[in-house]
């Protein structure tokens, strides 16, 4: 945590151009503060400071940087430093950096891999976009289970530097089949002549190489482990995912879900990065479509010219009716694609969601109702503004409420879980496509009701 304190000092010396203090006071740092105080320099600065670090520095500190400032390095390094970096990165790190370099680039970067590390990338690569194939490294430790511990101990200790993680050992079968995973603190507790399969008790999770990287961020939040195992078709272990690369694509997804709540097409890279052309082409889409959909809720309005011109005051009430359907169905939207993305609620679950939202939409809708009956009898008390008809008018307004935020509560609710059940991102109902919606659905329930109500008073 020194480094955050000491980022003003080192500011100050590379304005001055002394750098032999820099490298100092950094060399005790961690990869990811060093990497926060590169991604903090001017992009001229940044690959003068990464050049300095200690050579044991550099491979753990470019994973810690956000793709823009890999890139930026790659282009200021030499080749043989791109080389050394891109053969000491872990795989599904280096993994990460190519699939988001553009293709004749990438060719380029893998060239520069030695054979072993250029068969691991491109093994990688060759799993589907997303999938957990991508995200796996096959630096892991795993032992037979007719081994002895002592076996065991002995092979990690010539072999577990350059695994990604040694808190798990897999067990496999004559075939190379996971069939088991044990805490290396069993082997650390058992004697020495004990054999693995006397240690195994047959229960372990593991991940399918083909899988969708969001059931691994399911799995580690279910199972609370650091690292999973990845296996074939046929059952044998080929790889193991760590939880820092799944932190990555849970961030990712929360990122896209947040987008696509906001009516805006996920950006797929930072906001301060994408250019203005892109950020323009992701946003107007989305944009359009609800304009065009705000231009129905006037055309419902024109339904009711002959109303509106009769009872005048009932204009007052637009805004207050079609709002409050909007945030309501705006709320059981969220809450709804949020509850479906933890795996809190499933679409077989809508008939209890349906009986859930019901009364919740009864219950606020009752509450603003009434809400608004109270404005108006309050304000015919002191002022007399709304005639003789005040309390037609006020109960206009409450059952419209009411009918409104309970409708609101519905769409939102059930939109979500509809677009799943056809294969469809929940989240592609974003809050502002339901308020949309409920908008135009509103002013014609509000102005049935004040037919009903009104008819042969005010209309």
């Amino acid at each position: 945590m020194l480094g955050p304190l000491l980022q003003p000092e080192i500011s100050e010396l590379f304005q001055k151009r002394n750098f032999t203090p820099i490298k100092e006071l950094i060399e005790d740092w961690t990869p990811a503060d060093i990497a926060d105080l590169i991604t903090s320099l001017p992009e001229t600065d940044q690959a003068i400071l990464f050049r300095i670090l200690p050579k044991n520095l550099e491979t753990d500190t470019f994973e810690y940087l956000e793709f823009d400032v890999q890139s930026s390095l790659l282009k200021a390094m030499a080749s043989e430093e791109v080389s050394e970096i891109l053969n000491d990165m872990s795989p599904d790190d280096r993994t990460a950096l190519l699939e988001e370099l553009p293709a004749n680039i990438t060719i380029q970067m893998l060239n520069l891999l030695s054979p072993k590390e250029r068969a691991i990338a491109n093994k990688l690569l060759g799993y589907p976009e997303n999938s957990i194939g991508r995200l796996m490294t096959p630096d892991y430790i795993a032992v037979h289970e007719d081994w002895s511990v002592k076996e065991v101990l002995d092979f990690i200790r010539e072999h577990g530097r350059d695994s990604e993680t040694l808190n798990i050992i897999y067990v496999l079968n004559e075939d190379g089949v996971l069939v088991d995973d044990i805490k290396i603190r069993e082997f650390l507790l058992s004697p020495l002549h004990k054999k693995v399969f006397d240690l195994m008790d047959d229960n372990f999770v593991f991940l399918s190489a083909y899988d969708d990287q969001e059931k691994a961020v399911e799995s580690f939040k279910r199972y609370d482990r650091i690292a999973l195992p990845v296996v074939d078709s046929g059952g044998a272990l080929i790889g193991i995912v760590t939880v820092d690369d799944v932190f990555d694509v849970a961030e990712e997804e929360a990122t896209e879900d947040i987008q696509k709540l906001g009516a805006v097409e996920a950006l797929d890279e930072p906001y301060n990065t994408i250019s203005l052309s892109q950020m323009i082409k992701k946003r107007a889409p989305w944009l359009s479509v609800l304009f065009l959909g705000e231009t129905l809720t006037s055309s419902a309005i024109g339904l009711f010219e002959e109303e509106l011109a009769r009872a005048i005051v009932l204009t007052l009430f637009i805004p207050l009716i079609i709002s409050s359907g909007g945030n309501s169905g705006s709320q059981a939207a969220t809450l709804v694609i949020r509850a479906l993305s933890l795996g809190e609620i499933k679409i077989t679950d809508w008939t209890k969601i349906f009986k859930r939202e019901f009364f919740t939409g009864l219950a606020l809708g009752s509450i603003l109702g009434l809400l608004g009956f109270l404005k108006i009898t309050i304000t015919q008390a002191v002022s007399g503004f709304y005639g003789e008809y005040w309390l037609l008018i006020a109960l206009t307004v409450g059952f419209a409420l009411l009918g409104i935020v309970l409708w609101g509560t519905f769409i939102g609710s059930m939109l979500p879980i509809f677009l799943q059940r056809l294969k469809f991102d929940p989240a592609t109902s974003s809050a502002p496509f339901v308020a949309t919606f409920v908008d135009v659905t509103g002013i014609i329930l509000y102005f049935s009701i004040a037919v009903l109500l009104l008819r042969g008073t005010l209309l």
